[in-house]
C-alpha cells in the first residue's frame, strides 16, 4: 500500500460523502485486499481520533478548530517548528515532548495549545502524523550488548534504529556509513525498526558523493522492473495516421541547444526552436516541445513512477531521471528524424509584443543538434562548417535581435540578470526563479527569454479558457536575508539600505545588480544575492513571479522530460484541443480555434465536459503539494552534492592559505567566502589566540580587548584551511592576516 494518510485525506471534503470503493479506486487498491483491509483500518483509526466522520457507510473530513497541516522543521537541539504551506503563516513551536514520534520533516497535522504573542511563536502538539518524510536514512551502525542499532547521521534524528540482520553479517558493518530502510516507526515506546539495505564505506569519505547524497535525500537510483518493461514495450517511430492529424513542420528549419555537459544518461532533447520573419516586420518564433504525453499513458506504470519522481535530478555527471531511457530515446529530438511535438508558435513585433500565437500538435524534423559552446562559435565566426551555413541568418536574427529585444522588455517590466557561470538543466527560470547571465556563454541566459516567453503565453492561454492548470510563481525574498546582505554590501561601499516597511521588490535587485557590476567582490556579492531567492513554487491559482517580474499567470511547459509538471500541462493542452468544446452549440456552423490567441475573449461556455474538469481540477490540487515537495528535495540534493564536492576539495588543500571576505560575524566567530571558490569556512572564535574578542553585534563584528583589532562584515583575510568535516560540510579556517583597525565607533554598542 502505497499512499500516505495526507493523500487519502486528499480525497475527503467537508462537504461531500465519499464511499470506500471511490477511495480504493483513487488510492490504486481496489484490486488488492490487503490493501483494502488495510485502508479501512486507517479509516476506523481517522474516525476515532474526529479527523473523519462515517454517515451513510460514507466519510467526509472533519475541520478541528486551531488545527492545521505542516511540515517539520527540526533542530539538533531537540526543537522543532512545524512550518505551514500558507504563504507568511506564523511557523508553531513544537517541544520534544509534543512530537509523538514524528521526525524532522514529516508532514503533520499540528493542534495549537497557545496562541503566539508578539515576541513569541505559537506553541503545539503533533496530533497525527500525515506523510513520513524518511522512508530511509544514513546512519552508522553500532553494538549495544548483543544487539544492532543504526544512529542516524542527521543529527536533528535523534533516536536509534534497531536492525534485523535479514541475512547479513551486522559485525562487519559496526561503525560503517550504511542506508537503513526503516521497516516500522516507532509505537508508542518501542523503538523504530529497520535493515541495511547497502554499505557505503567504511566512512562518509570512502562512499561516493553521489551515493551519499542519494542515500541521505531517499532519491531512486533506478526503476522498478516493470516500469523498465512498459518502457522497452513502447512503439518505436512515428505512424503515419498519427502524422496526419498534426500540423506538418518538418520544412521549418529548427535546432536543439544543449548544455554540452558529460552525464551518465542519455541527452534530454525535450524542446526545439526556430525563427522566421513574417510580414516583413514581425518574427514568428517556434518552442517545439517533445510530445510526451503521447507515449507517456495518463495513470499507466510510467506515469505513476514519473509522479512519484516528480522532477530529473542532476547530480554532476550522474543524473536521476523522470522516466526510463527507454522513454527518452523516443521521445527527444533527434536530428534528421520526424518526431511528434506540441509547437508554440509566437508572432513578435519589433518591441517584442506579443501580436498572435498557436498552441498546435505538430510533426518537425530537428535539422541541427548544437551546444551553447558550438553558438558561441558561430556567432562570433569562429566557426565555418559549411553544414551550418543555412543556420547563421535565424541565428543571429535569434541571438542578436529578438533576444535582446526580448530581454529589454523584461529589464523594463523591473526583472533582474545575476552573473553566474553554473549551469542550469533548465531552459527557463527552473527552480531558481531567476535569469543567469553568463560571459562565457551569452547564448544560454539569452535563449531563456524565448523559453520564459512559452511559460507565460501557456499560462494566460490556460486561464483564459478557465481551465485547471499548475502555474508557477516565487514569492518575495526573506528582509531579513537581504538585510544581511545590504550590511555586507554597505560594508564594501555600495550604499543601499532597506526602510522597515519598504516592499522589496524586482527593480531593488536589477539596481543591487547593476550597483554589484562594479564592485571587485561582485562575484561573491551575486552568490549571495541568488541565495535570498525563494525557490519557485506550484499552485492552482496565478502567482506573482519575482524573478521574472511578472505580477501574474506563468507557468512551466518546455521540459516534459525532466519535470511532470510540465507533463502535466501537455497532457492538459491535449485533453484541450481532443476534447474541448469549440463552440456554444451544434447550431453555429464555425468553431474557435482552442490553441489560438484568437480564442481568447470570444468564448463564453464550458470548454470541457463537467466530469473531466472536475477531475482535473482535483488531479492539480493533489499535485501541487507533492511536486513543490520533489522540486525541494531535488533543489537540496543538488546543493548538498555541490557542498560536498567543495568539502572535498578543501580536504585535499587542508593548510594551505587562501585569500577571502568576511560575509557573516557572530559571537563564536566569523564566516569567509573564498573569492575564488566560493567555498565558505568558519573561524572560530577560540582560534584566535592573540587577544580576547569581544561581539559587537551592532557593528557586526569581533574586536580584540586589547589590539583593537576587529574583524568586520566586508573585511578582507588571509586564513589557512584547518579541518575539514566532509559529510557535515564544514570548514574549519584560522586567520593568517587581515582585520582591520577599531575605530571609536565601534566601542558604541
Amino acid at each position: 500500500m502505497e499512499f500516505s494518510i495526507s493523500t487519502l485525506l486528499s480525497h475527503l471534503s467537508e462537504d461531500k460523502l465519499v464511499a470506500v470503493k471511490y477511495l480504493e479506486k483513487k488510492l490504486a487498491c481496489e484490486d488488492d485486499t490487503e490493501s483494502c483491509q488495510k485502508l479501512q483500518v486507517i479509516l476506523d483509526a481517522l474516525e476515532r481520533l474526529g479527523i473523519i466522520v462515517k454517515e451513510r457507510g460514507k466519510y467526509r473530513r472533519v475541520r478541528e478548530e486551531n488545527v492545521v497541516e505542516a511540515k517539520l522543521r527540526c533542530s539538533s537541539k531537540e526543537f522543532c517548528f512545524a512550518i505551514q504551506d500558507v504563504e507568511d503563516a506564523e511557523d508553531i513551536y513544537v517541544s520534544k515532548n509534543h512530537l509523538s514520534n514524528a521526525w524532522n520533516g514529516d508532514r503533520v497535522l499540528v493542534k495549537i495549545l497557545k496562541e503566539g504573542t508578539r515576541r513569541r511563536s505559537p506553541e503545539g502538539e503533533v496530533k497525527l502524523i500525515l506523510d513520513r518524510a524518511n522512508p530511509s536514512l544514513l546512519a552508522q551502525v553500532k553494538q549495544e550488548n548483543e544487539t544492532f542499532v543504526a544512529v542516524p547521521l542527521d543529527d536533528r534524528l535523534k533516536f536509534a534504529i534497531k536492525l534485523l540482520e535479514n541475512g547479513r553479517n551486522l559485525q562487519e558493518t559496526i561503525d560503517h556509513l550504511v542506508h537503513v530502510s526503516v521497516l516500522r516507526y516507532p509505537l508508542g515506546d518501542h523503538p523504530p525498526i529497520g535493515q541495511v539495505t547497502r554499505v557505503l564505506g567504511s566512512t562518509a569519505e570512502a562512499a561516493a558523493d553521489t551515493d551519499i547524497v542519494s542515500c541521505k535525500h531517499d532519491l531512486p537510483q533506478q526503476f522498478p522492473p516493470e516500469v523498465l518493461q512498459a518502457a522497452d514495450r513502447l512503439p518505436d517511430g512515428f505512424d503515419n495516421p498519427d502524422k496526419e492529424k498534426r500540423r506538418d513542420l518538418e520544412k521549418l528549419p529548427t535546432f536543439t541547444l544543449e548544455d554540452g555537459i558529460k552525464r551518465d544518461y542519455p541527452p534530454i532533447i525535450d524542446n526545439a526552436f526556430s525563427i522566421e520573419r513574417v510580414k516583413q516586420k514581425y518574427w514568428r518564433v517556434g518552442i517545439h516541445i517533445a510530445d510526451v504525453a503521447r507515449y507517456v499513458e495518463r495513470g499507466g506504470l510510467l506515469d505513476k513512477a514519473a509522479r512519484r519522481r516528480g522532477t530529473a535530478v542532476y547530480l554532476g555527471e550522474k543524473v536521476l531521471p523522470l522516466l526510463p531511457a527507454a522513454v527518452t530515446r523516443r521521445c527527444s529530438l533527434a536530428p534528421g528524424e520526424p518526431r511528434p511535438t506540441f509547437s508554440i508558435l509566437i508572432t513578435i513585433d519589433e518591441k517584442g509584443d506579443i501580436v498572435e500565437y498557436e498552441i498546435v500538435p505538430a510533426s518537425i524534423v530537428v535539422d541541427h543538434h548544437l551546444t551553447y559552446q558550438q553558438i558561441r562559435d558561430l556567432l562570433s565566426e569562429e566557426e565555418d562548417d559549411p553544414k551550418y551555413q543555412d543556420l547563421l541568418e535565424p541565428l543571429h536574427q535569434l541571438f542578436f535581435i529578438l533576444c535582446p529585444t526580448l530581454k529589454s522588455a523584461r529589464l523594463q517590466r523591473g526583472s533582474f540578470d545575476i552573473q553566474s557561470e553554473k549551469a542550469s538543466p533548465f531552459k527557463d527560470d527552473g527552480r531558481g526563479g531567476s535569469v543567469l547571465a553568463s560571459n562565457t556563454l551569452p547564448a544560454r541566459s539569452l535563449l531563456m527569454e524565448v523559453a520564459v516567453l512559452a511559460g507565460k503565453v501557456i499560462g494566460e492561454h490556460l486561464q483564459a479558457l478557465h481551465l485547471p492548470a499548475l502555474y508557477c510563481g516565487q514569492g518575495e525574498p526573506d528582509p531579513e536575508e537581504l538585510e544581511d546582505l545590504l550590511k555586507l554590501a554597505n560594508n564594501l561601499g555600495i550604499e543601499f539600505s532597506l526602510a522597515s516597511e519598504e516592499e522589496i521588490t524586482p527593480e531593488y535587485y536589477q539596481n543591487l545588480t547593476r550597483a554589484f557590476s562594479t564592485n571587485p567582490s561582485e562575484k561573491i556579492l551575486n552568490y549571495l544575492l541568488q541565495s535570498t531567492l525563494k525557490m519557485v513554487k506550484y499552485s492552482t491559482h496565478s502567482l506573482p513571479h519575482f524573478g521574472l517580474a511578472y505580477r501574474d499567470t506563468y507557468t512551466h511547459c518546455i521540459s516534459p522530460l525532466q519535470r511532470y509538471g510540465d507533463l502535466w500541462i501537455q497532457r492538459l493542452l491535449k485533453i484541450l484541443l481532443t476534447e474541448g468544446k469549440d463552440r456554444r452549440s451544434k447550431a453555429v456552423k464555425t468553431g474557435v480555434d482552442l490553441g489560438s490567441s484568437r480564442a481568447r475573449g470570444q468564448i463564453t461556455w464550458n470548454i470541457l465536459p463537467p466530469e473531466i474538469q472536475e477531475e482535473l481540477e482535483e488531479e492539480s490540487h493533489l499535485l501541487v503539494t507533492h511536486l513543490n515537495d520533489r522540486s525541494k528535495i531535488a533543489e537540496d540534493a543538488e546543493r548538498d552534492l555541490e557542498g560536498l564536492q567543495k568539502a572535498e576539495k578543501m580536504k585535499e588543500r587542508t593548510g594551505q592559505v587562501f585569500r577571502g571576505l568576511i560575509t557573516g560575524v557572530q559571537s563564536y566567530g566569523f564566516f569567509v567566502e573564498i573569492s575564488d571558490l566560493l567555498v565558505e569556512g568558519l573561524v572560530h572564535v577560540s582560534s584566535l589566540k592573540d587577544d580576547w574578542y569581544e561581539y559587537r553585534a551592532r557593528h557586526s563584528c569581533l574586536i580584540g580587548r586589547k589590539n583593537r583589532v576587529a574583524y568586520r562584515l566586508g573585511d578582507e583575510v588571509e586564513v589557512e584551511v584547518k579541518d575539514v568535516d566532509y559529510y557535515r560540510q564544514q570548514i574549519d579556517l584560522v586567520t593568517v592576516s587581515g582585520g582591520s583597525a577599531a575605530g571609536e565607533d565601534l566601542d558604541e554598542e
